[in-house]
């Protein structure tokens, strides 16, 4: 592992604007703020103007998540919540993800409106152009995800212009506006290579921040054509098509072409610091090169045993630049946002064996709690909390840990404090981390409580960027994909998870198991918690399957034998650690599919149940949410999606 910088400073437009960003809770941050009048009184008569218009885009992005509800996620908030993975949506009044990324266009429209008139060398903003370019492409893909065909908006509108009360574009026509915008930003000559962008301006976009998110859109949009229910025949926008609209091979062909350059940039690399971690374990107890994969989620000043710093990181292609002084995510993130398993996604992952746990010859099985955590990928073992592992808490103070004093010994930590993780299996009511708990984007930090964690959020990584190429060159070949394409891409990604090379040898004995399948295993779960998994299953046209089936977390009985989870002590109170009178659905009684793909291991009997399929309503219709009414009110010529 070569050397890398230690000392990082802060993004500047973290300091520029860090006394208007608030961080008390999760809207804030997103709230139109006083930054767009600063906007629009700006002269733009200098670089230096178009330079502080440009940084300001950056304070749109945020802490994503979304994954929540999800097939895979345990945060399930059953009961009264309205919960979108169940198919609870209504059509609201007001949606702020509607409001807030038109709200947002406005700048970068300015700035390229301002651009055009600027007397001096275009080559002095061509950068920042670039730039409002790509966040402008920016603002309609969330939109473009979220509904479908919108009203595309390339000019700063005034409360009389005629495009407020325009009609929507189809699907195509808003993302041939979304690749134009891509493609004038990286035709504008000034975007920076991150190999030319120093480590005191890391967040800043680069080339192959735009070329990766190139590659994502693409990607999605040849998928969602291919596979997504009536993907073109959506009455609400119609089918139209600009001129040269590219066919699906075409979007797959340039994604891969992308991708591949970005891969080849020598700009990034994938995070593996099992060296780095590894000399710094001098307790039995430490586990900190099995656990590198939570550091890069978490990293901060102080953060982590080998003293890494956000300079470290060299896989996030962009990111949501975070700061204790300036710029906290303001989210309870480590108390409330763990993304927790189901029974599902815990039996996706594989075995360091490369095969999953249905074929693989090192599953230990489930009779014991630790039994399904060993000879497993380490993204299972450092990003899933495992029972009855002693773990640092958090923050200051001893009620949640007193976070991480590394090289001292847990029964030396903060007094009386048991350290133990034990696995919530008394009570159906928490409706989060039932079975299973995660362990991704939850700080150890001494210093940091459950709404002052600043570490990065990334928004686009190497290892997505390597997923999109194994998946658009498996598209390609028709399901079909080589050992060397395998060896480029998804599995470096296992390689640094403890997990052996994806081969065509590997999986030809087993006829459940195909190349796109696994291909998409690996980006389940590369990504989870990272708000992508809604918007793959409906890319892929499965979102109804595959959100059908009961959700189930831990085997409390396996082959009629009870497990562990039943029979052991609660070591934190009275009693046992299960209590069956905590759950209204009790137990799975019958052997059955969690997913459409047959690599994924069935559910046996057994299993605590969460949600029962009954409940789980997602129809087709939830491929596309609602145009807010408001907005219909206001503008008779938008339609509503089918359905609602």
């Amino acid at each position: 592992m070569k050397k890398k910088n230690r000392y990082v400073k802060v993004f500047s437009l973290t300091l520029i604007f860090a006394t208007l960003i608030l961080s008390s809770c999760q809207e804030d941050f997103l709230d139109r703020s006083p930054l767009d009048q600063l906007s629009e009184a700006i002269y733009f008569k200098t670089p230096a103007d178009f330079e502080t218009a440009s940084n300001y885009f950056y304070t749109r992005f945020g802490f994503e998540d979304g994954d929540e509800t999800s097939d895979l996620s345990n945060n399930i908030g059953y009961g009264t919540d309205i919960v979108y993975g169940n198919g609870y949506t209504v059509a609201p009044v007001s949606d702020s993800e509607w409001n807030n990324n038109y709200d947002r266009m406005r700048a970068p429209n300015q700035l390229l409106e301002k651009a055009a008139e600027y007397e001096g060398d275009q080559s002095e903003i061509a950068e920042y152009v670039g730039i409002a370019y790509f966040f402008r492409a920016w603002h309609h893909w969330k939109l473009l995800k979220r509904f479908g065909g919108v009203p595309i908006v390339t000019k700063a509108l005034d409360v009389a212009d005629e495009e407020l009360y325009a009609p929507r574009n189809s699907r195509y026509e808003v993302a041939a506006q979304i690749v134009a915008d891509l493609d004038a930003a990286l035709a504008t000559g000034g975007l920076r290579s991150q190999n030319d962008i120093g480590d005191g301006e890391q967040g800043r976009l680069s080339l192959e921040a735009v070329k990766a998110f190139k590659a994502r859109v693409l990607l999605y949009e040849a998928t969602w054509e291919k596979y997504a229910p009536n993907a073109y025949l959506d009455a609400a926008t119609g089918d139209a098509k600009p001129a040269g609209y590219p066919s699906i091979n075409d979007m797959l062909s340039e994604a891969k072409a992308e991708a591949l350059a970005v891969m080849n940039s020598g700009a990034f690399e994938l995070w593996d610091m099992r060296d780095e971690m590894k000399a710094v374990e001098v307790l039995e107890t430490d586990n900190y090169a099995e656990r590198h994969l939570y550091y890069m989620f978490t990293l901060e000043d102080g953060s982590n045993p080998a003293g890494l710093t956000k300079a470290d990181n060299k896989e996030y292609i962009l990111q949501t630049v975070y700061d204790y002084n300036y710029r906290k995510i303001g989210q309870n993130i480590s108390h409330a946002k763990p993304w927790g398993p189901t029974r599902k996604l815990m039996d996706m992952y594989l075995c360091a064996d490369g095969l999953p746990v249905q074929h693989s010859s090192v599953f230990n099985g489930y009779a014991n709690m630790m039994d399904e955590f060993e000879n497993r990928d380490l993204r299972l073992k450092g990003l899933v909390y495992n029972p009855f592992v002693q773990y640092w808490g958090y923050g200051t103070s001893t009620s949640v840990g007193g976070g991480a004093q590394y090289g001292v010994a847990f029964e030396d930590g903060v007094s009386t404090y048991n350290y133990t993780y034990t696995p919530a299996l008394q009570t159906e009511t928490n409706g989060r981390n039932i079975g299973y708990m995660g362990h991704k984007f939850v700080t150890e930090h001494i210093g940091r409580e459950t709404t002052t964690e600043s570490f990065n959020y990334p928004l686009i990584r190497l290892a997505e960027v390597m997923l999109i190429y194994a998946e658009a060159t498996c598209e390609l070949g028709g399901g079909q994909i080589s050992d060397a394409d395998l060896n480029i891409s998804i599995n470096k990604i296992r390689e640094r998870s403890g997990v052996a090379p994806l081969t065509n040898a590997l999986i030809a004995p087993f006829s459940d198991l195909t190349m796109l399948g696994e291909i998409r295993r690996e980006r389940s779960i590369e990504l989870f918690g990272e708000n992508f998994r809604f918007d793959d299953l409906k890319r892929w046209g499965i979102a109804v399957e595959e959100l059908k089936p009961a959700m189930a977390t831990t085997y409390i009985q396996y082959d009629g034998v009870e497990t562990e989870y039943a029979t052991v002590d609660n070591p934190k109170s009275d009693g046992k650690l299960y209590n069956p009178d905590g759950f209204s659905f009790g137990l799975t009684t019958s052997e059955y599919s969690p997913s459409t793909y047959a690599g994924i291991a069935t559910t046996k009997p057994g299993a605590l149940i969460l949600v029962i399929s009954a409940d789980r309503l997602f129809s087709e219709m939830n491929y596309l949410d609602p145009i807010p009414t408001l907005q219909i009110e206001h503008n008779p010529a938008l339609t509503q999606n089918p359905g609602w």
